[in-house]
């Protein structure tokens, strides 16, 4: 017969205490485990970046504007500079609205698309208070189209084509155009009032990637 061993009281009070030891030490991991701040969940989406790029040009093309008028100022610059401030303004707090960057700014770019052809029909939708004019001939090939952030009836401004050039925007995306007079300056080939823009855009977008823009009357 195998002789059986048995523990002294001492051992037996050492194994019990290095047994709780060990249970206290697991017990201790899974607390601090279930008890670990988990990351900061993300509160906000990024913001869609085709309304902030078009914010951003919308930004970036009244501070052209103001640029041009302090670079070779008239009796009306500074009654223009002030409009074209409080737009930016509003622009601004748009952007924060949006989640976008507030101040951040791009110029509209004249070959920022490739050019696209013109509508064999007149586009559906047509709007801007006047009768739809017959196409013409096809301008600001390329560019993007957003808005000025000035009020008003529909209407246009461009540092191309004078005031009282007649001008049909159409937004390819949706087939809705407007055609709309050009009636102050900007800084870039043609900006579009917050009514031209509605009648044209997209829902919740501030920038038309895929326009025509022709020249008619």
């Amino acid at each position: 017969m195998s002789r059986r061993r048995t523990l002294g009281p001492k051992k037996k009070l050492a194994l019990l205490l290095s047994a709780a030891t060990v249970a206290g030490g697991g017990a201790f991991a899974m607390a601090t485990t279930s008890n670990a701040t988990p990351p900061a969940a993300t509160t906000r989406s990024a913001a869609d970046s085709t309304v902030c790029q078009g914010l951003a040009t919308a930004l970036g093309n009244n501070q052209k504007f103001i640029e041009g008028q302090r670079a070779a100022p008239d009796a009306q610059s500074g009654a223009r500079i002030a409009n074209r401030e409080a737009v930016i303004a509003q622009i601004q707090r748009q952007q924060e609205a949006s989640g976008c960057t507030v101040g951040e700014s791009a110029q509209d770019s004249q070959a920022a698309q490739p050019q696209q052809p013109a509508p064999s029909q007149p586009a559906a939708g047509g709007q801007g208070g006047q009768a739809e004019q017959a196409s013409g001939e096809q301008v600001c090939n390329g560019s993007t189209v957003t808005l000025s952030g000035e009020g008003g009836a529909p209407a246009a401004s461009s540092n191309r084509f004078p005031a009282g050039t007649k001008l049909k925007v159409t937004n390819l995306d949706n087939d809705k155009s407007t055609t709309v007079e050009v009636t102050s300056v900007s800084g870039s080939c043609v900006l579009l009032n917050d009514a031209a823009f509605e009648q044209v855009r997209e829902a919740g977008k501030f920038l038309i990637r895929r326009a025509v823009i022709e020249k008619v009357g």
